[in-house]
């Protein structure tokens, strides 16, 4: 493939998780072809993708759902709450409503299954490292389908500070990132969310992020 490194500082990081030795080594092989991607790191388990995460600090973890040991779901659960400047990238066969919102609720930036072609994959990448969430298609559909939107206004009478911190929301930002990019505090983010889970009658981040793309607020 043509077209220079535009430098070290450009490329994205990568640890591929998979309990299979020939799918790290597939994905390794596609993602090692693109020019902007690094593969630094793979492992066998959950527990592997944890430590080489402490160790590497990649920007992204392809990580794998069903594997021995530590989980997809735990490890992208420690993964983002000891490292919220990994974005980890869900790629497997599973495709159901709970390991849907299970991973997205670990805190899951992406979500793909084992069937999307390489150009999805790059990216898919690409748009997790730069902090935004990618759900597959038919995952989005499911993850809406089985969460569903309470039935209120689009708005449910959300100020607009609170609109502002469900769209960060719905593009996969914590609240560390949230409170950076609106120039609040912590704390004030903590409050504007439980204030519009309130507001929309919903559990979680998972039901609140269906919201937001069903009614069109992600945007």
């Amino acid at each position: 493939m043509d077209g220079a490194n535009p430098g070290a500082a450009q490329m994205i990081s990568v640890v591929v998780a998979d309990d299979q030795t020939t799918v790290r080594d597939g994905l390794t092989t596609v993602l090692s072809l693109l020019p902007d991607v690094e593969v630094v790191g793979e492992a066998r388990d959950g527990a592997e993708a944890v430590d080489l995460v402490r160790s590497l600090s990649p920007q992204v973890v392809l990580m794998d759902l069903r594997m021995p040991g530590l989980d997809g779901v735990a490890a992208t659960a420690a993964i983002t709450a000891a490292h919220p400047g990994t974005a980890v990238l869900v790629l497997t066969t599973y495709a159901d409503d709970a390991s849907i919102a299970g991973a997205l609720r670990a805190g899951a930036r992406g979500y793909l299954t084992k069937d999307a072609g390489r150009a999805e994959i790059a990216a898919a990448v690409r748009s997790v490292a730069s902090g935004h969430t990618t759900l597959a298609a038919d995952v989005g559909a499911r993850l809406i389908s089985a969460l569903g939107a309470p039935a209120q206004p689009a708005r449910a009478d959300l100020t607009d500070r609170e609109l502002d911190v469900l769209r960060l929301m719905a593009q996969g930002r914590n609240n560390s990132e949230i409170a950076a990019a609106l120039f609040i505090g912590l704390s004030t983010v903590k409050s504007h969310i439980n204030s519009l889970f309130a507001k929309l009658d919903v559990r979680d981040r998972g039901q609140a992020i269906a919201y937001a793309h069903r009614t069109g607020l992600a945007n």
